[in-house]
């Protein structure tokens, strides 16, 4: 086959076919399809569109450019997604709650992108613990602690790692098409039964409008679907973080929190949520209102917090993290108070703003290879619609320099709207889709 011919004949709006686009995907992998090649391709493909047969073959060849995982487990095997925000640790409570009510999960994860965090990073600001790790292991961890939060080795979607790199400096990460066979690839990659979509929309989300994210939230749903694995997606709220913490460390101590209170909040309620999907799909729960409940009572108990930390054991992490997390989680030697101005009502937070305030502190990469500082964020942030007399807490700020954290300070306050009415409350979860 010729790439010329691919890219001439996506450039006037043809479709490829499945052997095209498979013969093409294994060729980003292996390189006999050059960068050039990839970048037109990858242009062609934002300029003129797939139809849902082409999105469905893109993304099963960049599935098949490298290895497959299968199981062989007394449960069934599912995982979840989400299209990224800020203060969401959703995942480090949704794996082990669904272990905890005997769905296997095998979590195949990320690093942070622009403004939002990343799993991996907030996973490994624990320290000793690795999401690196062999194929071998991760069955090993998967079959005895019921859940494992780690990242691709090089051989899981190698098509899609190098596609991705491309479309970065060639403008072309926003189409649809590209987004959609870029995060199935790697989720298909690890074979699993069913999959849920956490869809965020806001301010401190990519997906700015409700249209938006309903069009990528039908494309996810319809090509995975398509590719055989049932899929589910739920729209949720990105106009403030779900947690009250942004930073890699802080945003795990939150998880601890929620894990270990005992008590309802944000973040548990969507975690309860986009798992009683997957149960009622694994069979374990009649339907979705069971299934968030029996999830919801798992994280309220505090089992899920001893699932938590065998799974941290199991990646090389400190033993009794579950029960002594306050001692290892990194401390930044800088803790500084943001009060508010005046007296008023927090009407609306700029989440992407409060995002790039924690890159700009070290808390996430401004270019590739970046170390991630880990003790940095944001902690104790206000909630929508709470009222705050002046020189009240905001938030507090942890950094690793003053200026630093001055710097952070006067971006959160540009960040921050008061006023003297209450905003209209915002559900957590606007639409189901699938």
């Amino acid at each position: 086959m010729d790439a010329r011919a691919i890219i001439a004949s996506l450039r006037r709006g043809e479709q490829p076919s499945e052997t095209e686009l498979s013969w093409f995907a294994q060729g980003v992998a292996s390189g006999e399809v050059s960068d050039a090649q990839a970048g037109a391709f990858a242009m062609a493909v934002c300029l003129q569109g797939l139809d849902q047969t082409g999105r469905r073959a893109l993304t099963l060849a960049m599935r098949d450019s490298g290895d497959v995982l299968h199981w062989d487990l007394p449960g069934p095997v599912m995982d979840k997604h989400s299209t990224g925000g800020v203060g969401d640790c959703v995942s480090l409570l949704l794996a082990p709650a669904l272990a905890e009510c005997g769905v296997y999960v095998p979590m195949i994860s990320g690093r942070g992108l622009g403004h939002t965090g990343g799993t991996l990073d907030k996973m490994e600001a624990i320290p000793g613990l690795s999401t690196q790790i062999s194929e071998q292991r991760l069955h090993k961890i998967t079959a005895e602690v019921g859940c494992a939060i780690v990242g691709a080795t090089g051989r899981i979607a190698p098509a899609d790692k190098r596609l991705y790199a491309i479309r970065d400096v060639t403008a072309t990460v926003e189409s649809l098409d590209l987004i959609t066979a870029s995060i199935l690839s790697k989720k298909l990659a690890a074979s699993p039964e069913a999959l849920v979509m956490d869809v965020k929309i806001g301010s401190g989300a990519f997906m700015k409008t409700l249209e938006e994210a309903r069009a990528l939230a039908r494309s996810l749903v319809e090509t995975a679907n398509a590719a055989g694995c049932k899929t589910t997606a739920l729209i949720t709220d990105m106009n403030q973080p779900i947690a009250s913490a942004l930073g890699n460390g802080l945003e795990v101590a939150e998880v601890m929190q929620a894990l270990t209170a005992g008590e309802p909040c944000p973040l548990i309620e969507i975690t309860a949520a986009l798992s009683g999907v997957l149960l009622v799909q694994a069979g374990l729960a009649k339907d979705e209102g069971e299934g968030s409940r029996l999830i919801r009572e798992a994280l309220l108990s505090g089992r899920v917090a001893s699932r938590f930390g065998r799974m941290v054991a199991a990646q090389g992490g400190p033993a009794d993290f579950a029960s002594h997390w306050t001692r290892y989680l990194p401390v930044a030697p800088v803790i500084h108070e943001v009060t508010a101005p005046r007296a008023g009502y927090v009407a609306a937070m700029d989440g992407e703003a409060l995002g790039l305030a924690v890159v700009h502190l070290g808390g996430g990469r401004m270019v590739e290879g970046d170390q991630v500082d880990p003790a940095v964020g944001l902690s104790d942030l206000v909630r929508l619609g709470q009222w705050v007399e002046a020189g009240e807490t905001l938030a507090c700020v942890h950094a690793a320099r003053e200026s630093a954290a001055l710097e952070a300070e006067a971006a959160l306050l540009e960040a921050l709207s008061l006023a003297e009415t209450a905003p209209a409350e915002l559900p957590l979860i606007h639409e189901r889709i699938g």
